[in-house]
């Protein structure tokens, strides 16, 4: 008996085949982004749409009052995240993939990894979220007359001078966490110029750190640290399309300890988070911009011409192709959102309605569509660590109400995700007061994954229209797969080209205008959580 095939299962089967054939023939390209939360790996095919996914879950430690990951960790996350992936290649394909065509590593930006002369790590890993620096971001912002936010790597760098920490002496090379793995994997001390952007200024002109800046650095550690040359310590930069080196033997060996994965593929300059989210959502142009909801909450808006002054609330740095951006970032984003779902979720479970963690976060954020627009006078703090935009060194998350106000579920609700928004709003007021006008805004990031809800309530906090792609789940791990893909395009056509013609021309994007009675309860609800801001300071000084 011969079975029927339509002609849209021919399809799919014809599909597979030809992805098949790309990854025996190492034609596709690999993206890894070391998350807050999650490691993720994403496969893509030559015309740069995913074929296959693997995650790891980790978590940071706060470990002396400090934040961290302990590089254990970081391998055995990378190496889970990476055999998730093969396995689901296998499972769709049939096969295991030997080498790729590019692979690109990105990570959380900024923070501090320093290095002795025999690349052995000084101090444990301090994160972007850490904000013990702020002597030294202020002492810097004022000598650069350049912003330089409390989780830069040079803030790091100079505050252990300025605490004469005993490691500091024997600092060789300083690098975040994306040009840590890379260098592991290459051997290339390397960094993409959006991610060394989160290290130290850069000068948009030579697509260099700012050669002015470093000398006054080094000017002002002459008396404490003699002969230090700060350019000395940090990696090289590279912009989106330059070669970056290639995988040794001994990175192979290092992200797939089973031996199937060779030596050989090139990889692109390692990014940080922002600048793959910038891919992710082709938000490379002037005019245009995008946010990145995780852990934390960051707008990426890519600028026509530099700011008329220096802003607390803004920091500057750069696209992977090196143009000037403003980057409003919160420490804090969907973190409290979730501890809110897994406490719903068990809730769930001892009624005896167990549901998957994506069920019970898609339920909760349905819900918030039903909320009062002012999210019936609810105020809530996400603020799980420090938020420098907001001035606050720690954080304490609350949840505070008036004897008036309306205490439901759904006024619950869409408090959490307004509060997840708050501090970014006071940043992109900063933005529209400098006259920055924009084209497009688009986001992306798992809070994504349940359509319309978070789409709907940051088109109100930020009064513009909001945009998201169909890969905007994937998020940073896509985004670096794309840049490691361009690397085989770069001589032909600019990254902006790149991702119009080849990436996004027919990709699919829903677009979310703002609704003015949510942009009016969203106004309200920002001058309750201004003024609530002396709650949470009262809570970091007394808990």
């Amino acid at each position: 008996m011969t079975e029927n095939v339509t002609p849209q299962g021919v399809d799919q089967e014809a599909r597979a085949a030809r992805i098949r054939d790309d990854i025996v023939a190492g034609r596709t390209a690999l993206g890894i982004e070391l998350g807050s939360t999650r490691i993720k790996a994403c496969l893509v095919g030559p015309d740069c749409a995913p074929v296959a996914t693997g995650a790891h879950e980790w978590e940071n430690q706060l470990v002396d009052r400090r934040w961290t990951y302990a590089l254990e960790d970081v391998w055995a996350g990378l190496q889970d995240a990476y055999a998730s992936l093969v396995a689901d290649v296998e499972q769709r394909y049939g096969v295991r993939p030997t080498t790729f065509g590019g692979i690109g590593v990105s990570a959380m930006m900024h923070g501090y990894l320093a290095f002795d002369a025999s690349d052995e790590l000084l101090v444990p890993f301090r994160t972007w979220r850490n904000t013990s620096t702020g002597p030294a971001a202020a002492e810097l912002s004022a000598l650069f007359g350049h912003n330089i936010p409390l989780r830069w790597s040079v803030a790091h760098l100079y505050q252990a001078v300025l605490d004469d920490e005993p490691h500091v002496p024997d600092v060789a090379f300083v690098t975040t966490l994306a040009g840590y793995v890379h260098w592991r994997l290459t051997g290339e001390k390397v960094l993409g110029i959006g991610d060394a952007s989160g290290m130290f200024p850069i000068d948009t002109a030579t697509h260099d750190y700012d050669a002015a800046m470093l000398a006054s650095f080094d000017t002002l550690v002459a008396d404490r640290r003699p002969g230090t040359r700060l350019v000395d310590l940090l990696p090289a930069v590279r912009v989106a399309g330059q070669d970056a080196g290639r995988l040794t033997a001994a990175g192979a060996a290092l992200l797939d300890p089973t031996g199937t994965l060779v030596a050989g593929a090139p990889l692109c300059p390692p990014e940080g988070d922002a600048g793959t989210g910038m891919v992710a959502t082709s938000s490379v142009a002037p005019r245009t911009a995008n946010i990145s909801v995780g852990t934390s909450i960051f707008a990426m808006v890519v600028l026509e011409k530099p700011l008329s002054q220096v802003h607390d609330e803004l920091d500057l740095v750069t696209t992977p192709s090196g143009d000037l951006v403003a980057m409003v970032h919160c420490n804090n984003g969907a973190s409290e959102l979730g501890e809110w779902a897994q406490v719903f979720g068990r809730f769930a479970q001892v009624l005896g309605h167990p549901s998957s963690p994506d069920d019970v976060f898609g339920a909760l954020l349905r819900e918030a569509l039903d909320g009062d627009a002012d999210g019936g006078g609810l105020l809530a703090y996400n603020y799980l660590s420090g938020e420098p935009v907001t001035g606050l060194t720690e954080g304490r998350p609350l949840f505070v109400r008036t004897p008036d106000s309306r205490l439901t579920l759904a006024n619950f609700m869409r408090a959490q995700v307004y509060g997840a928004f708050g501090t970014l709003s006071l940043g992109m007021r900063v933005l529209a007061a400098e006259g920055v006008e924009l084209d497009a805004m688009y986001a992306h990031g798992g809070l994504f994954r349940t359509a319309g809800v978070a789409q709907r309530l940051l088109a109100a906090a930020v009064d513009a229209p909001v945009a998201v792609g169909s890969a905007a789940g994937e998020g940073g791990a896509w985004g670096i797969a794309v840049l490691a893909a361009y690397l085989q395009h770069a001589a032909d056509r600019d990254l902006g080209t790149y991702l119009a013609q080849d990436v996004f021309a027919d990709a699919q994007i829903d677009v979310v205008e703002p609704d003015p009675d949510d942009v009016r309860g969203f106004a309200a609800y920002l001058e309750r959580y201004e003024a609530g801001l002396a709650v949470e300071r009262a809570a970091t000084d007394a808990i």
